[in-house]
């Protein structure tokens, strides 16, 4: 049974966070960003007009590959997903990794991919982010207009101050933290409770701080954590969800993102900001 509260009408264009729990109908062709000028991977349908884009940013030492699954998950419901390669070392800098999430969006929505049969729509662009890459996908947010949604998963503090950021960005935003994160603990929370738009809180369980990276990788003996694969499949549901409720018209999900899902704690907003 898939990780959902409620059960609703289950159609290809208006999808249900049951329908969610598997892949889209879009055939998914992948590229490389080198081609334009930038390290990264890019995902996205086959063909079509006027499609979402959404721009991932990797975390800590984590190589964009280790998100194709979930890259290619979020295209198969129609997004245009692109991913900077950079930044991987010990002491990447954080401003850098937000202003290539940008610079992504901006390849991605002003060129023609797939031969011209893919076209993006300036006006449903997001930014999603792990670990550091979670803060960066914040301060992307806070710096550039344009970006209509914003979801961090575990993510973790970053200079300058994603927290800071955080109270700048007026628009949407899903905030995933780790039960079992041990490395950027209270982070998500308090990005999230300074979040100045429409803000979420959920806490996924027997999440780590490394559990959205897919496969194998030397950081995970370094971290202890990573390739999660029951977490993946939860973030890609929730995500793909957000993204699609505030990114395009599923409306239809709204109600089913503000209750109970199955694996996830919903947090009270105005209790996080007493502690």
């Amino acid at each position: 049974m898939p990780p959902f509260g409620k059960k609703s009408s289950i159609s290809i264009d208006h999808p249900s966070l049951e329908y969610l729990s598997h892949r889209g109908p879009h055939r998914v062709a992948a590229g490389n960003l080198a081609d334009a000028g930038m390290p990264g991977l890019v995902f996205a349908p086959t063909s079509g007009r006027g499609l979402p884009a959404v721009a991932l940013s990797h975390g800590w030492l984590q190589p964009a590959r280790r998100y194709s699954d979930t890259m290619r998950f979020l295209a198969s419901w129609g997004f245009v997903v692109v991913a900077p390669d950079t930044e991987r070392g010990p002491i990447p800098s954080h401003g850098a990794m937000a202003m290539d999430l940008t610079a992504a969006l901006d390849l991605v929505a002003t060129g023609k991919l797939g031969n011209g049969r893919v076209r993006v729509d300036p006006q449903k662009l997001g930014v999603i982010g792990h670990s550091i890459g979670g803060g960066a996908a914040v301060l992307a947010a806070a710096a550039r207009s344009g970006i209509g949604a914003v979801v961090t998963v575990t993510a973790a503090a970053t200079h300058p101050s994603a927290v800071e950021a955080a109270a700048r960005v007026r628009v949407p935003g899903l905030h995933l933290i780790g039960a079992d994160d041990d490395m950027a603990e209270g982070d998500g929370s308090s990005i999230a409770a300074a979040w100045a738009g429409e803000a979420q809180l959920r806490t996924v369980k027997g999440a780590s701080h490394l559990g959205l990276a897919e496969g194998s990788h030397w950081s995970s003996t370094l971290t202890g954590s990573g390739n999660e694969k029951r977490i993946q499949h939860l973030v890609r549901l929730l995500a793909t969800a957000f993204l699609l409720r505030h990114l395009t018209d599923g409306e239809q999900l709204a109600d089913e993102l503000k209750g109970k899902v199955r694996g996830t704690t919903l947090e009270d907003l105005d209790e996080v900001r007493a502690e």
